[in-house]
């Protein structure tokens, strides 16, 4: 299981890969979960014990499906238990791998900080609403969310207006990919 944000979701999910001994990245494992067409693919250290064909980590590190790698950590394979995988502290990976999401975070677009602020408030007033009443909640979420497809699809009609769509400026201003960028500005040009 990767690590994910919120907001970025997929385009920078997060995992403790291997490093072999020559400081490459193995391919990914595949593993059999049952009877038929379904298998299972990771490319997270613990898959590369050396058992099987699969080759055995040296190191591990952060690793981002976004390309980004952090520092590697030597495996100390004589310390940990033959069925002890999990014993291996990915404390420091996981550190890693939050301050690469803190730099993809300071290289968004900022929000004014006005709108920033009425979003938290919102947010501060909407939890405890959806507790207390849940009715009234769900009529404010109802009312955001008229808001925001509007204000999503003015937003898309202007970048479709200015042609030439610079998929991967707009994917870094927003802190996703390209092509989840392209796929954003599609799904609010498709709401009515």
């Amino acid at each position: 299981m990767g690590w994910t944000t919120e907001e970025f979701g997929d385009s920078h999910e997060g995992i403790v890969g291997a490093v072999l001994a020559d400081g490459s990245e193995p391919k990914p494992a595949y593993f059999d979960i049952g009877s038929g067409a379904e298998t299972y693919r990771t490319s997270e250290w613990w898959a590369y014990d050396g058992s099987v064909t699969r080759p055995r980590a040296a190191a591990v590190r952060a690793s981002c499906s976004c390309g980004w790698r952090g520092p590697s950590t030597p495996v100390p394979w004589d310390e940990l238990d033959t069925d002890g995988l999990e014993e291996l502290d990915v404390s420091g990976p996981r550190r890693d791998w939050s301050e690469h999401i803190r730099a993809v975070e300071r290289q968004t677009v900022p929000l004014p900080a006005d709108l920033a602020g009425l979003l938290n408030a919102l947010e501060d007033k909407l939890i405890p609403l959806a507790e207390d009443a849940p009715a009234a909640a769900l009529r404010a979420v109802a009312a955001l969310d008229r808001l925001t497809r509007r204000a999503g699809r003015e937003a898309a009609c202007v970048l479709e207006e200015e042609g030439d769509q610079r998929w991967e400026a707009l994917g870094r201003a927003l802190g996703i990919g390209a092509d989840r960028a392209r796929s954003l500005v599609t799904r609010y040009l498709l709401l009515r």
